[in-house]
């Protein structure tokens, strides 16, 4: 059943029409003191608690409870429960959906085609255990016998995004560890200004592409090889200095890697959803493997609340289903993930390809086109920065854009007697209760006139600084940003949009648009039509 032909959702559609235009934020929040309460969950992690405060949404209890039954009416249970037992609910590529095998730290057994994949799971992890070790304690040795300073990670789309933003998240968590740089576009000069930097004696690369034929990568891959040999000048030494992420022996041994040095994943790990799996790698070599762990271990915790928590008290499936409010009866556009932590700022980059290339979809299981929205755009910057940038668009403009700011409450760099942290915080709150409250005609008035300001003048600036609130926001809040609370965040955001794509009956993993790209530069770098002038 489509979503739009769904009872539950006519439901929630009548409610809407007829009461979401008399909903006020403010008065909801005046006539309830009990709100916060009622609309905000503690989630109590084995590395301190998280809050989730939706307090501040264009939501009632009456709201809230269709919301829900039309989760159970959507099926979000059922599916939840056949992704977790290794169904192939990538229906459209005849594939299980099981990056949650990858940080499942129970070792408890999950079957795809019958078979337990958790020793395989385990054996890559102990291999890139060993090899951090021999890495981080300098037993791995270049062509000329020094230690490894510097890694370059070279993928592209999942085999870049989630591990340059875990990287960037956990750079206090990397004493020990050796540099990490990213190469992912094709453009030259994303490969040459990395390696102006680099060593070629001490410097380690990792192609990340599971066919070993992603053309962007291996162009960057062999440019670096050719960097690398115009040094070391023997074939023989690439063995030391590349390793891959692949499943392609032969590829990765017609390179000049060792396939000793070859570390795989398998067909039910999407590219976005990847990190947990060896495409870490730049990740554990970095923070180190146990600090890689304890990520993978924080993801678990959000696995076992997404799989045991009931509907209304689960983080995953509130955020999802206040997302189906905005989209589809609202019709918001876009979403804003707002980081007020710097080590986060390409969070919201990560869930760019999360989100899109998930729920970038238009066609139903059914086969048919969809008659509703389904994914938002994302987008975000760090606060503040983003205060200094766009957040005008989101207090005044004419689109609703439903955004979560999230925060640690401790910093990482408590410096000038943590004053900076405390104005961030002071930001993060000001803005939230801003956003829910506006400012009225008479509040603006009343400020103008304390300011000196009358007659004409007043009148002429005064619907200027009118602002309407009613802006949708959650706040999500943490003790601390930590590999442990960072995994916990990335699967609670991976469950939220798988929820979402189950809603509107949509295959969240496929991505037949980014295989069309590939497919279209192909035909065109073959055709003798086109033609460029280098001269």
């Amino acid at each position: 059943m489509g979503l739009v032909s769904d009872p539950i959702f006519q439901k929630l559609e009548q409610w809407y029409k007829a009461n979401a235009g008399s909903l006020s934020m403010r008065q909801m929040f005046d006539a309830d003191k009990q709100r916060f309460s009622k609309f905000s969950l503690t989630l109590k992690t084995d590395d301190g608690d998280i809050l989730l405060d939706y307090s501040k949404n264009l939501i009632n209890e009456e709201v809230m409870k269709i919301l829900l039954e039309l989760a159970k009416s959507r099926g979000l249970e059922a599916a939840r429960d056949r992704m977790f037992s290794g169904e192939k609910i990538n229906f459209t590529e005849d594939r299980a959906v099981l990056h949650v095998a990858l940080r499942n730290r129970s070792n408890t057994p999950i079957l795809v085609d019958g078979k337990d994949v958790m020793p395989d799971v385990n054996k890559v992890l102990e291999k890139m255990k060993g090899f951090c070790h021999k890495v981080r304690s300098g037993d791995w040795k270049g062509f000329t016998g020094k230690s490894i300073t510097d890694v370059v990670n070279i993928g592209i789309g999942g085999s870049d995004l989630g591990p340059l933003m875990v990287t960037e998240a956990l750079k206090p968590y990397s004493k020990g560890g050796p540099r990490v740089w990213f190469v992912s576009n094709i453009d030259g000069t994303h490969i040459a200004k990395t390696l102006a930097e680099l060593n070629a004696e001490t410097t380690l690369f990792i192609i990340a592409s599971k066919t070993f034929t992603t053309q962007e990568t291996i162009t960057n891959a062999e440019s670096a090889k050719e960097w690398f040999l115009q040094v070391a000048k023997d074939s023989s030494t690439v063995a030391k200095h590349f390793i891959a992420l692949s499943t392609n022996a032969p590829k990765v041994k017609d390179f000049g890697i060792d396939t000793e040095n070859m570390f795989e994943f398998w067909d039910w790990v999407g590219g976005r959803y990847s990190l947990w799996s060896a495409i870490g790698l730049s990740i554990a070599l970095h923070i180190g493997f146990e600090n890689f762990e304890k990520l993978l271990a924080g993801a678990h915790w959000m696995d076992t609340h997404f799989r045991t928590a009931p509907l209304g008290q689960n983080a995953p499936v509130l955020l999802a289903m206040l997302g189906i409010w905005y989209i589809n009866c609202f019709q918001a556009e876009t979403h804003c993930l707002l980081p007020y932590d710097q080590y986060m700022h390409r969070f919201a980059a990560y869930f760019q390809q999360g989100d899109m290339e998930s729920n970038g979809k238009s066609v139903t299981r059914a086969g048919s086109r969809v008659s509703h929205h389904t994914g938002p755009i994302v987008w975000g910057e760090p606060g503040t920065n983003g205060q200094h940038a766009f957040y005008q668009l989101i207090h005044q403009g004419t689109r609703m854009v439903p955004s979560d700011f999230l925060i640690p409450a401790q910093t990482q760099h408590p410096v000038h007697s943590n004053l900076h942290h405390k104005i961030l915080i002071a930001n993060f709150l000001a803005q939230t209760e801003a956003l829910m409250k506006g400012k009225t005609m008479e509040e603006a008035k009343k400020e103008l006139e304390a300011g000196g300001t009358s007659g004409e003048k007043l009148e002429k600036i005064l619907p200027h600084k009118v602002f309407q609130g009613n802006k949708p926001t959650n706040s999500i809040v943490f003790k601390k940003l930590t590999p442990y609370i960072l995994g916990v965040l990335i699967a609670m955001y991976e469950h939220k949009i798988f929820l979402q794509g189950i809603v509107w009956e949509i295959n969240s993993f496929d991505q037949w648009g980014a295989r069309l790209m590939s497919a279209v530069f192909s035909y065109r770098s073959c055709d003798s039509r086109i033609r460029f002038d280098q001269r």
